[in-house]
Protein backbone atom coordinates (compact mmCIF):
# COMPACT_ATOMS: atom_id res chain seq x y z
CA UNK A 1 0.00 0.00 0.00
CA UNK A 2 1.41 3.30 -0.56
CA UNK A 3 2.06 5.80 1.85
CA UNK A 4 -0.36 8.34 0.97
CA UNK A 5 -3.14 5.73 0.95
CA UNK A 6 -2.10 4.33 4.03
CA UNK A 7 -2.35 8.10 5.41
CA UNK A 8 -5.45 8.53 3.98
CA UNK A 9 -6.81 5.06 5.00
CA UNK A 10 -5.18 6.17 8.72
CA UNK A 11 -7.61 9.11 8.82
CA UNK A 12 -10.43 7.81 8.05
CA UNK A 13 -10.10 4.85 9.79
CA UNK A 14 -10.08 7.40 13.08
CA UNK A 15 -13.77 8.67 11.89
CA UNK A 16 -15.07 4.83 11.45
CA UNK A 17 -13.69 4.19 15.04
CA UNK A 18 -14.91 7.15 16.80
CA UNK A 19 -18.34 6.71 15.37
CA UNK A 20 -20.58 5.70 17.68
CA UNK A 21 -22.23 1.94 17.03
CA UNK A 22 -22.85 -1.00 18.61
CA UNK A 23 -19.09 -1.51 19.37
CA UNK A 24 -19.22 1.69 20.89
CA UNK A 25 -22.48 0.81 22.93
CA UNK A 26 -20.65 -2.02 24.11
CA UNK A 27 -17.36 -0.41 25.13
CA UNK A 28 -19.73 2.42 27.32
CA UNK A 29 -21.37 -0.82 28.64
CA UNK A 30 -18.65 -2.45 29.99
CA UNK A 31 -16.84 0.57 31.12
CA UNK A 32 -20.00 1.43 33.30
CA UNK A 33 -20.74 -2.20 34.55
CA UNK A 34 -16.79 -3.46 35.29
CA UNK A 35 -15.09 -0.14 35.16
CA UNK A 36 -12.10 0.72 32.41
CA UNK A 37 -9.34 -1.76 33.70
CA UNK A 38 -12.17 -5.25 33.41
CA UNK A 39 -14.36 -3.27 30.62
CA UNK A 40 -11.92 -2.64 28.40
CA UNK A 41 -11.22 -6.83 28.08
CA UNK A 42 -14.82 -5.87 25.61
CA UNK A 43 -12.44 -4.30 23.16
CA UNK A 44 -10.16 -7.19 22.42
CA UNK A 45 -13.16 -9.12 20.94
CA UNK A 46 -14.46 -6.23 19.44
CA UNK A 47 -11.34 -5.97 17.67
CA UNK A 48 -11.20 -9.89 16.61
CA UNK A 49 -14.89 -8.62 15.41
CA UNK A 50 -13.78 -6.13 12.75
CA UNK A 51 -10.97 -8.37 11.52
CA UNK A 52 -13.53 -11.64 11.31
CA UNK A 53 -15.42 -8.87 9.30
CA UNK A 54 -12.67 -8.24 6.93
CA UNK A 55 -11.70 -11.32 6.18
CA UNK A 56 -15.30 -12.34 5.45
CA UNK A 57 -15.27 -9.35 2.96
CA UNK A 58 -11.83 -9.70 1.38
CA UNK A 59 -12.96 -13.51 0.33
CA UNK A 60 -15.31 -11.51 -2.37
CA UNK A 61 -14.82 -7.78 -2.46
CA UNK A 62 -11.35 -8.16 -5.05
CA UNK A 63 -13.46 -9.50 -7.55
CA UNK A 64 -16.75 -7.49 -7.21
CA UNK A 65 -14.62 -4.72 -7.63
CA UNK A 66 -12.62 -5.74 -10.05
CA UNK A 67 -15.54 -6.94 -12.57
CA UNK A 68 -17.56 -4.19 -12.05
CA UNK A 69 -17.50 -0.11 -11.84
CA UNK A 70 -21.28 -0.15 -11.34
CA UNK A 71 -21.11 -2.54 -8.36
CA UNK A 72 -18.75 0.21 -7.02
CA UNK A 73 -20.60 2.55 -7.62
CA UNK A 74 -24.21 1.11 -5.89
CA UNK A 75 -21.82 -0.33 -3.09
CA UNK A 76 -20.20 3.26 -2.64
CA UNK A 77 -23.97 5.14 -2.56
CA UNK A 78 -25.53 2.92 -0.18
CA UNK A 79 -22.59 3.24 2.30
CA UNK A 80 -23.18 7.06 2.08
CA UNK A 81 -26.67 6.91 2.30
CA UNK A 82 -26.39 4.31 5.42
CA UNK A 83 -24.09 6.68 6.89
CA UNK A 84 -26.61 9.63 6.74
CA UNK A 85 -29.78 7.17 7.79
CA UNK A 86 -27.19 6.57 11.05
CA UNK A 87 -27.28 10.05 11.61
CA UNK A 88 -30.53 10.84 11.57
CA UNK A 89 -31.59 8.00 13.77
CA UNK A 90 -28.39 9.00 16.25
CA UNK A 91 -30.03 12.25 16.06
CA UNK A 92 -32.88 11.76 17.21
CA UNK A 93 -32.55 8.65 19.62
CA UNK A 94 -34.07 9.16 22.73
CA UNK A 95 -31.91 10.92 25.19
CA UNK A 96 -31.84 8.04 28.22
CA UNK A 97 -28.79 8.76 30.41
CA UNK A 98 -25.78 5.99 29.74
CA UNK A 99 -25.88 5.40 33.45
CA UNK A 100 -29.16 3.01 33.70
CA UNK A 101 -27.12 0.41 31.83
CA UNK A 102 -25.50 0.26 35.21
CA UNK A 103 -28.49 -1.75 36.81
CA UNK A 104 -28.27 -4.92 37.25
CA UNK A 105 -24.80 -5.12 36.21
CA UNK A 106 -23.19 -8.84 36.81
CA UNK A 107 -19.66 -9.78 37.35
CA UNK A 108 -18.46 -11.26 34.06
CA UNK A 109 -15.66 -13.73 33.03
CA UNK A 110 -12.84 -12.47 30.43
CA UNK A 111 -13.79 -15.10 28.09
CA UNK A 112 -17.69 -14.61 27.77
CA UNK A 113 -16.66 -10.10 27.86
CA UNK A 114 -14.03 -11.04 25.11
CA UNK A 115 -17.13 -13.75 22.97
CA UNK A 116 -19.14 -10.74 23.64
CA UNK A 117 -17.49 -8.30 22.09
CA UNK A 118 -16.49 -10.59 19.24
CA UNK A 119 -20.03 -11.52 18.60
CA UNK A 120 -21.38 -7.92 18.53
CA UNK A 121 -18.80 -7.05 15.36
CA UNK A 122 -18.38 -10.40 13.62
CA UNK A 123 -22.51 -11.12 13.13
CA UNK A 124 -23.19 -7.29 12.67
CA UNK A 125 -24.78 -6.96 9.29
CA UNK A 126 -23.97 -3.04 9.58
CA UNK A 127 -20.16 -3.79 9.81
CA UNK A 128 -20.73 -5.53 6.69
CA UNK A 129 -22.04 -2.86 4.54
CA UNK A 130 -19.78 -0.08 6.26
CA UNK A 131 -16.05 -2.27 5.17
CA UNK A 132 -17.66 -2.88 2.01
CA UNK A 133 -18.53 0.87 1.18
CA UNK A 134 -15.02 1.68 2.71
CA UNK A 135 -12.48 -0.35 1.68
CA UNK A 136 -12.31 -0.14 -2.03
CA UNK A 137 -11.50 3.01 -1.80
CA UNK A 138 -8.05 1.94 -0.60
CA UNK A 139 -7.58 -1.04 -2.47
CA UNK A 140 -5.05 -1.22 -5.59
CA UNK A 141 -6.30 -3.87 -7.41
CA UNK A 142 -3.28 -4.23 -9.93
CA UNK A 143 -1.22 -5.49 -6.38
CA UNK A 144 -1.29 -8.44 -4.48
CA UNK A 145 -4.73 -7.80 -2.36
CA UNK A 146 -3.85 -9.91 0.91
CA UNK A 147 -1.13 -7.62 2.11
CA UNK A 148 -3.63 -4.70 1.52
CA UNK A 149 -6.17 -6.26 3.82
CA UNK A 150 -3.80 -7.04 6.66
CA UNK A 151 -2.13 -3.32 6.83
CA UNK A 152 -6.21 -2.34 6.67
CA UNK A 153 -6.98 -5.09 9.60
CA UNK A 154 -3.93 -3.71 11.52
CA UNK A 155 -4.64 -0.01 10.84
CA UNK A 156 -8.06 0.07 11.98
CA UNK A 157 -7.27 -2.72 14.88
CA UNK A 158 -5.12 -0.01 16.39
CA UNK A 159 -7.36 2.80 16.06
CA UNK A 160 -9.94 0.61 17.57
CA UNK A 161 -8.05 -0.03 20.66
CA UNK A 162 -7.53 3.72 21.27
CA UNK A 163 -10.94 4.83 20.77
CA UNK A 164 -12.66 1.97 22.95
CA UNK A 165 -10.14 3.07 25.42
CA UNK A 166 -11.49 6.49 25.40
CA UNK A 167 -14.89 5.20 25.17
CA UNK A 168 -14.72 2.51 28.27
CA UNK A 169 -13.03 5.58 30.24
CA UNK A 170 -15.12 7.98 29.56
CA UNK A 171 -18.22 5.74 30.62
CA UNK A 172 -16.60 4.54 33.56
CA UNK A 173 -15.09 7.57 35.12
CA UNK A 174 -18.09 10.27 33.29
CA UNK A 175 -21.14 8.58 31.72
CA UNK A 176 -22.11 6.92 34.57
CA UNK A 177 -22.78 10.04 36.63
CA UNK A 178 -24.87 11.48 33.85
CA UNK A 179 -28.15 11.92 34.54
CA UNK A 180 -29.21 15.15 32.44
CA UNK A 181 -31.47 14.30 29.31
CA UNK A 182 -30.31 17.51 27.68
CA UNK A 183 -26.83 16.73 27.96
CA UNK A 184 -27.53 13.21 26.14
CA UNK A 185 -29.36 14.68 23.75
CA UNK A 186 -26.36 16.85 23.22
CA UNK A 187 -24.73 13.88 22.70
CA UNK A 188 -26.77 12.32 20.47
CA UNK A 189 -26.73 15.18 18.14
CA UNK A 190 -23.42 15.16 17.90
CA UNK A 191 -22.48 11.77 17.44
CA UNK A 192 -25.49 12.25 14.96
CA UNK A 193 -23.30 14.74 12.95
CA UNK A 194 -20.42 12.55 12.78
CA UNK A 195 -21.93 10.01 11.18
CA UNK A 196 -23.58 12.62 8.41
CA UNK A 197 -20.10 14.17 7.91
CA UNK A 198 -18.34 10.46 7.40
CA UNK A 199 -20.79 9.81 4.74
CA UNK A 200 -20.13 13.48 3.05
CA UNK A 201 -16.27 12.43 3.24
CA UNK A 202 -17.08 8.96 1.87
CA UNK A 203 -19.00 10.80 -1.22
CA UNK A 204 -15.61 12.52 -2.20
CA UNK A 205 -13.61 9.06 -2.60
CA UNK A 206 -13.35 8.04 -6.28
CA UNK A 207 -12.12 4.66 -7.80
CA UNK A 208 -8.84 4.56 -8.85
CA UNK A 209 -8.40 4.52 -12.43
Amino acid sequence: MEPSTWLAFFAASWAISISPGAGAVAAMSAGLNHGFRRGYVTTLGLVLGIWTQLVVVGLGLGALVATSSTAFQVVKWLGVAYLVWLGVQQWRAPARPLAALRDGAAQASVRSMVLRGWLINAVNPKGTVFLLAVVPQFLDLTQPLAPQYAVIGLTLGFTDLVVMAGYTALAARVLSALKSTAHMRAMNRVFGALFVAAGALLSLFKRAP
